[in-house]
């Protein structure tokens, strides 16, 4: 059974907005740790190596043949944001984490700043799979199954563009 979607677009002034959220019953420094230290990211995205603040390579290791990606850290506000740019054979990826405390934990909030033409079903279905792999990851559950995701949630996101 296909997990339920929980994307929104949001239009901004200069394009489009895909924001995926989830709450944890953790302190935003907890979830900082695990979305930045290379042996957690390991365990729902990829391994990182690099310089924090600048370049990294990213070793997506639930990609088909794990695959490296360049990544440019442009913003690190420890611990409530993360803004990220790379370019794959995909396209360009702007994106930001944003953490924010609530009274019983902290909402992480993942904004992909979509490129003209981009289409959300082809792009939402991966970022609920990976942030359903960072809550699986973190609770120690199992890992859930792409294929739950996609093309299951592909037409729930193109009807959000």
């Amino acid at each position: 059974m296909a997990p339920e979607p929980t994307g929104t677009l949001q239009r901004t002034a200069t394009g489009r907005d895909l924001v995926l959220t989830r709450r944890y019953a953790a302190p935003a420094e907890e979830i900082w740790t695990d979305l930045t230290d290379p042996d957690r990211t390991a365990l729902w995205f990829g391994r990182w190596a690099g310089e924090p603040g600048g370049d990294i390579r990213v070793q997506m290791a639930f990609e088909e043949g794990e695959p490296w990606m360049d990544m440019r850290i442009e913003a690190c506000e420890p611990p409530r944001r993360l803004e990220l740019r790379a370019e794959d054979e995909a396209g360009s990826w702007h994106l930001e984490v944003l953490l924010t405390p609530t009274a019983d934990g902290t909402e992480l909030a993942l904004v992909h700043h979509l490129d003209e033409g981009a289409d959300p079903g082809m792009i939402g279905p991966g970022w609920e799979y990976y942030l359903d792999l960072f809550g699986a990851a973190r609770s120690g559950a199992d890992r859930p199954d792409f294929d739950d995701y996609f093309p299951a949630q592909q037409a729930y996101f193109q009807r959000l563009g």
